[in-house]
């Protein structure tokens, strides 16, 4: 005791050490807690899938208006990133990342709580929203907290893991908690898990003082940006009940509204976007390569689950349960060996390897027949898409992000994530689409359900390794090293 009176002073260096650089712990737990509010978002773009059936029925939606569960999350969650991004910057990160989770949770509980196809719409908007201002300031908040090489490289590891592993496993949630309770609930147990993220968010991040909405953000150019996807899938989604002038007309409106965006980017003096950053050829073709990527992977996750319930006729935790395995298989490849097999082998080599093994799930998948099996039509397929996504995934990535100037690296890296909102939400539109279209087809001219369901299903697994070819093809021209280029 007589050391301590004599020596008041010495708790206080520690003290400040740990203001200054936080401990490891107190970064890890920080960490956790940005994890857990991206996982929350992204869960709740996949959670739906298998409730799909339950909520149709239960709300009475028709095939293309059922889209809309989905897409009314996807389309403000991609056109918003950008601003919210922005925002972030100018409000605060830790800010803008609480008070999205807020948005979130409360949007969640709406859903939860719904009665109506267009409450239930309306209240999956404002979880995009929600989720926008979540996910939108991720990224810079990581980068802060691990700015040590090493350490950051895993950090993005393990975050990267999460996010991609948890698309699938919102599959299995959905199917557990759908067939347990009822599809209210895959809504409805984001409350709890939200609040105890905004309470961990509030007690572990550290505050961010942001430099003021005195430096302005671009409102207007957000809207024209979310009208314009929003009109585009409105007119994909809508396209086969529709006459030709008014969908001619919507797309013309899409376009301009989307001209429009690009003007104001290249004049107005504090842009979402600068058009600089599509001079990068890498970061351009990354990003493009990145559209056909995802949309044929939602292809996988939605129409897959619809195959195995409506086809094979599994119950939903069953349906849940058999796409377990794609999470499982992401999340142990993308920790365990994506970061050393990129080093190995350079980015490029494991994209075109990992895009050449998705084409070849896909093609396999479009094989499903009418009397199929999980064990032979969906588990194969599953593991060559999850591997090949595994492998893609973070090779993509470092090839969008290796030409980005410091001074850009946050942008790109919200560009990045909006062109991956914004290939599921136009890949789920057009797959699911052409699969209703296709299906109600056979039906009027006199074929049963369930086989017209499975042809239908089958159109939209074609398309889809169309498009995952389109990936690979275009990977391999625009993405290839200069070296190579130039030795040709």
């Amino acid at each position: 005791m007589s050391t301590t009176a004599q020596t008041p002073k010495q708790p206080a260096p520690p003290r400040t050490r740990h203001r200054t650089h936080p401990r490891a712990h107190s970064r890890w737990s920080a960490l956790a807690v940005l994890c857990a509010g991206t996982l929350m978002t992204i869960l709740d773009g996949n959670i739906v899938t298998v409730a799909m059936p339950a909520i149709q029925s239960d709300l009475g939606f028709d095939g293309p208006g059922l889209a809309w569960v989905v897409n009314a999350y996807l389309i403000p969650f991609g056109g918003l990133l950008l601003l919210a991004g922005r925002l972030g910057d100018l409000l605060g990160r830790k800010r803008m990342f609480a008070t999205g989770l807020a948005v979130f949770t409360a949007a969640s509980v709406l859903c939860g709580v719904a009665t109506g196809r267009e409450t239930l719409i309306a209240a999956r908007a404002l979880q995009g929203v929600g989720g926008a201002m979540t996910t939108a300031v991720v990224l810079g908040m990581l980068v802060a907290l691990f700015p040590e090489p090493r350490e950051q490289v895993r950090a993005i590891a393990v975050f990267s893991a999460v996010g991609a592993a948890g698309g699938a496993l919102g599959t299995f949630l959905g199917g557990a908690l759908t067939q347990a309770l009822n599809w209210h609930w895959i809504f409805l147990i984001n409350l709890p898990i939200g609040l105890v993220a905004l309470l961990a968010a509030v007690r572990v991040l550290a505050p961010e003082p942001g430099t003021g909405l005195r430096e302005g953000a671009d409102f207007p150019g957000a809207v024209l940006v979310t009208g314009a996807l929003t009109l585009t899938v409105y007119v994909i989604v809508g396209a086969g009940g529709r006459a030709l002038t008014a969908t001619l007309l919507l797309s013309a409106l899409a376009l301009v509204l989307l001209v429009a965006f690009t003007l104001r980017q290249a004049r107005t003096a504090r842009p979402l976007l600068r058009l600089r950053l599509f001079g990068s050829r890498l970061l351009s073709g990354a990003n493009a390569v990145q559209v056909l990527m995802i949309a044929t992977m939602y292809g996988f996750q939605f129409i897959g689950a619809l195959y195995v319930q409506r086809v094979l006729g599994y119950d939903e935790l069953t349906t849940g349960t058999a796409f377990l395995p794609a999470p499982v298989t992401i999340g142990v490849l993308m920790l365990g060996l994506s970061a050393r097999t990129v080093g190995r082998f350079g980015p490029y080599r494991v994209l075109l390897a990992g895009l050449a093994l998705v084409v070849a799930g896909m093609a396999l998948l479009s094989r499903a027949p009418v009397d199929g099996s999980y064990a032979g039509d969906v588990l194969p397929p599953m593991l060559l898409l999850s591997v090949g996504f595994a492998a893609a995934m973070p090779a993509l990535t470092g090839l969008a992000m290796s030409e980005a100037r410091p001074e850009d690296a946050g942008l790109a890296s919200g560009l990045f994530n909006t062109t991956q909102v914004v290939g599921g939400s136009l890949g789920f539109a057009v797959l699911s689409t052409l699969a209703a279209g296709h299906t109600a087809g056979l039906v009027e001219q006199g074929a049963q359900l369930v086989p017209a369901t499975a042809e239908g299903y089958r159109l939209a697994f074609r398309v889809a390794a169309l498009i995952a070819t389109g990936a690979l093809t275009l990977a391999a021209t625009v993405l290839r090293p200069r070296a190579a280029r130039a030795a040709d």
